[in-house]
């Protein structure tokens, strides 16, 4: 197979998860899981891994997957209470977030003496913010209607990046030393960011 192509590999049930699972098969070099904020589950697989492994692997963390399952049908009917954001909302939101976002940048990287690139402000449905190999910024304008606080904590977690590209246990001991709060502000994007993104417009 061609290195880094995916390749859709099925869907099938599993118990104690209330909805099918899509396996995708990639260059990957572990069993991985992901649901997103539709709740649609997708198991991740190397090329070579058995079935029964990923089968195992997801019996195992099946009540974690049942939770964020149910968590994001929560979020799609809180959302569609709350209604959605308006076109001018988010125009209004990326309006801000151009002004406050690139102060809390400069803030953080002086703290942790390191430099970027690009600071990009978009909506996005699925990411907070993300880091270039480059030090190109990308933040989510959502972060406007998040606390101070969420805010601040994605901007540091991807200044981190700029010493550590990766999720490794270095870049977390260098975000905890810069943001002590970084688990409760990384839960409330879990738990009430999901709602946030579900009511974007389209």
């Amino acid at each position: 197979m061609t290195k880094g192509k995916v390749v859709l590999a099925g869907t099938f049930r599993v118990e104690s998860i209330s909805v099918p699972v899509q396996l995708i098969r990639s260059g990957r070099k572990t069993i991985g899981v992901k649901v997103d904020q539709k709740g649609v589950v997708t198991a991740q697989a190397p090329y070579l891994a058995k079935e029964a492994d990923v089968l195992a692997f997801l019996s195992q963390h099946a009540d974690r997957i049942e939770q964020y399952v149910q968590r994001s049908r929560i979020a799609a009917e809180q959302a569609e209470d709350a209604g959605r954001f308006s076109a001018a909302e988010l125009e209004h939101m990326a309006q801000q977030a151009v002004q406050v976002i690139p102060q809390r940048v400069a803030y953080y990287a002086r703290l942790l003496g390191v430099t970027y690139g690009r600071i990009t402000i978009r909506n996005q449905k699925s990411r907070w913010g993300s880091c270039s190999s480059k030090g190109n910024l990308n933040f989510n304008c959502l972060l406007m209607a998040a606390p101070a606080e969420v805010l601040d904590s994605v901007v540091a977690h991807e200044l981190c990046h700029r010493k550590h590209m990766d999720h490794s246990k270095a870049v977390y001991a260098e975000l905890y030393k810069l943001f002590p709060d970084y688990d409760r502000c990384s839960r409330w994007l879990k738990e009430q960011g999901v709602l946030l993104m579900q009511r974007m417009t389209g």
